[in-house]
C-alpha cells in the first residue's frame, strides 16, 4: 500500500505541472510515484510479447547519448541528427536521470528514460508542450504506460485554464502521436546504439514512420522531457 504522503506529493507536482508544464524536476516526482509493482508488471508483459521488447528484457542494453563523438557524425545519420536535436534546443542528455537496470523492472524505467530523447528524434515531435503530449500519446499506442495519460491530462488541464489558444496544436498533436503509435513498430527495446551511424530516413523507415518526422526544424525549445 503507498503512503498518503506519496499521494500528497504526488498531488503537489500535478498543481505544479499545470501551472507551468516545463518543471521537469515535477515531471520526474509524478514517473517515479506511478511506478508502482502493477504498473511495471504490465509493462513487462506487454514488451514479453514482443521479440525485440523480450531480448531486451533479458539483455538489458543501455544507451549512452555521447555527444561530442555524435557531433562528429556524418549529416543526416541518426547519431548526428540526434545530437543536432539536442544542441538546436540546448538540451543537456543529462538532465535525464540514469537508473540502474539490474533486473526487467528497473530496465523498462530506465530504458525509457534514457531512450526519450531518441524517441523524440524518429517520431519528429518537438518539446514544446504540443510535442511533447503527442510523443505522450505515442507512447500510450504502444505500451501500457500510466504516466503516459497522467502527463497529456495535465496538458489538457493547462490548456483549459491557461493556454486556450494553443488548443488546436495540442489536440492534433494527441491525435497524431496515436495513430503514429498503433501504425509503428515497437520503439521498446530497440537496440539505438547500433543504429547510430544508419541515416535516420532509414531508421524511420524500418520503424513505420513517415521519413520526415511528424515536424521538421528546430520547434520551441522546453526543457518539459519525459519518459512513459
Amino acid at each position: 500500500m503507498r503512503s498518503p504522503l506519496l499521494y500528497v506529493k504526488l498531488a503537489r507536482s500535478f498543481v505544479r505541472l499545470v501551472r507551468d508544464p516545463d518543471r521537469l524536476d515535477e515531471v520526474f516526482v509524478i514517473a517515479d510515484g506511478l511506478q508502482g509493482t502493477e504498473a511495471v508488471d504490465a509493462m513487462i508483459d506487454h514488451a514479453r510479447r514482443d521479440p525485440q521488447g523480450s531480448r531486451a528484457l533479458d539483455d538489458r542494453p543501455r544507451v549512452a547519448i555521447d555527444l561530442p563523438r555524435l557531433r562528429a557524425m556524418p549529416d543526416g545519420t541518426l547519431g548526428r541528427e540526434t545530437a543536432r536535436f539536442l544542441d538546436d534546443r540546448g538540451l543537456d542528455p543529462t538532465d535525464i536521470p540514469q537508473r540502474d537496470a539490474t533486473d526487467p523492472a528497473s530496465f523498462v524505467r530506465a530504458h525509457l528514460y534514457e531512450t526519450h530523447d531518441l524517441w523524440h528524434v524518429v517520431t519528429g515531435f518537438h518539446t514544446d508542450v504540443a510535442g511533447e503530449i503527442g510523443l505522450q500519446a505515442f507512447y500510450l499506442a504502444q505500451l501500457p504506460a500510466r504516466l503516459a495519460p497522467m502527463l497529456i491530462s495535465i496538458a489538457m488541464l493547462n490548456t483549459f485554464l491557461m493556454s486556450f489558444d494553443d488548443r488546436d496544436a495540442r489536440m492534433e498533436a494527441i491525435t497524431r502521436g496515436w495513430q503514429l503509435g498503433r501504425a509503428a513498430q515497437q520503439l521498446f527495446g530497440l537496440r539505438w546504439a547500433e543504429l547510430w551511424s544508419t541515416p535516420l530516413v532509414e531508421v524511420r523507415a524500418r520503424l513505420g514512420l513517415p521519413p520526415g518526422g511528424v515536424g521538421d526544424g528546430v520547434g520551441p525549445s522546453t526543457t518539459a522531457r519525459a519518459a512513459a
